[in-house]
């Protein structure tokens, strides 16, 4: 969210952004209930000093003074009370619309109102032209045995699969080498776990927004997370870091979980779109700087970038639109990955920069060594590797005419040395 500070001087730029990512959110009322607040504020403060200046007088008061001061300190709380009593809704009506703040996004960020408007910016790898009939991924996961398709929606509902075989063991190799690679940039690896409190689903941005896509567990006042970002984001929440602590990587490996509501009739065949996932989550904590925020993006980007050549998967890059990005991003960019089957690019990845947005929901700061100045820190994530879903422009980009699978030199070392699986 943003700094309120920040909106009673540019409530212009503010109300521009919402327009920008298509945020319905009344920035006059926040601003109006701001001003009750305030006002209800000092009321309170000057009941309340009033009350300290009778107590002062009460030692040395004749008794019928005393007597006065009673009624006087009496009618001063009373007032204090229903004082409060007014703060409390507006301070909820407060919360409730600042959590829908958005980030101003970047400058050269593109005007949009869905991902239809996002721009390519470049391409990687040339799309393979097939010298034979290629199979799509449920085709050859079926061939081969790698998938069980029926039995386990029949247990676990529609979009549940089952991974088997020698492609669960390339799926685990792929999770091993994507977490080698960004240990050895300097990430600290870490597993995450699957459940998280309300909190964190606030902390990260994610409520209010998208409170549909989220799996409940209401019994136990828990949530499913979709992300190892989310408590990855939470993990230094309420602190005040040193300023030769950042920057902070992590790199979080994690079961994830989506109800992906709103995908009804999208993507239903085989693994693309799937509940439970699993996937490698990089995030960064750096210090208030725009220039230093846009260099670990870059990094972020790059990182999955190396990955995905590494796989030997064609891709393009993507700068998403304002309308696309959601309200905490100030730059997102996606990585799409080239599915022969559907003949089109699927998003593998998504880089985001969030500056301060996140760290003051979740009240991470840290002190400036040379000023000793407090300040919120910044905020960036992108996507590892996500399995199942890049499995399936992985088999379908390697597949070979007799329907095995070739694996990329950068993987065969977590494969025993496998040149092909399927074989």
């Amino acid at each position: 969210m943003l700094d309120i500070k920040f909106i009673r001087e540019n409530t212009d730029i503010v109300k521009q952004a919402l327009i920008d990512k298509c945020i319905d959110l009344d920035i006059d009322l926040l601003l109006s209930t701001d001003k009750q607040i305030i006002a209800l504020k000092q009321a309170m403060e000057a009941e309340l000093q009033q009350r300290n200046a009778l107590s002062r007088e009460m030692p040395t008061a004749t008794p019928e003074r005393k007597n006065e001061i009673k009624e006087l300190s009496k009618k001063s709380g009373q007032r204090a009370g229903e004082i409060s009593a007014e703060l409390k809704p507006l301070e909820e009506l407060f919360q409730s619309l600042i959590q829908k703040t958005p980030t101003i996004p970047a400058p050269d960020v593109p005007k949009g109102k869905s991902d239809e408007e996002n721009v390519v910016i470049r391409q990687v790898g040339t799309p393979r032209e097939f010298d034979f009939d290629f199979k799509d991924h449920v085709e050859l996961m079926e061939m081969h045995g790698w998938g069980e398709f029926k039995r386990i929606p029949q247990i676990c509902g529609t979009r549940s699969s089952s991974i088997r075989g020698e492609l669960l063991q390339l799926e685990m190799a792929m999770w091993q080498f994507t977490l080698n690679t960004l240990m050895n940039k300097g990430f600290t690896i870490m597993s995450v776990p699957a459940m998280t409190f309300e909190n964190a689903l606030y902390n990260m941005g994610q409520f209010p927004f998208d409170v549909d896509s989220v799996y409940s567990l209401p019994k136990d006042n828990l949530y499913l997370a979709g992300t190892a970002e989310c408590i990855l984001n939470s993990i230094h929440a309420g602190e005040i870091l040193k300023e030769t602590d950042l920057p902070i990587m992590y790199a979080g490996f994690s079961p994830c979980f989506r109800r992906e509501a709103g995908a009804a009739g999208k993507d239903t065949r085989g693994i693309f779109r799937v509940h439970q996932f699993t996937k490698v989550e990089q995030y960064v904590i750096c210090k208030a700087d725009v220039v230093e925020s846009d260099k670990f993006h870059q990094f972020l980007l790059n990182n999955a970038e190396e990955i995905m050549q590494a796989l030997e998967i064609p891709y393009q890059v993507v700068a998403c639109c304002t309308g696309d990005m959601g309200a905490g991003k100030y730059r997102m960019n996606d990585i799409e990955a080239w599915c022969p089957a559907q003949n089109r690019y699927r998003e593998s990845h998504s880089c985001s920069s969030l500056l301060d947005w996140q760290a003051h929901r979740t009240n991470i700061r840290y002190r400036e060594t040379e000023t000793g100045k407090v300040r919120y820190a910044y905020t960036l994530n992108n996507t590892g590797l996500a399995t199942p879903r890049i499995l399936v422009s992985f088999m379908e980009n390697h597949q070979q005419a007799d329907g095995s699978i070739r694996i990329p030199k950068a993987l065969q070392p977590y494969l025993g040395g496998k040149e092909f699986i399927g074989k």
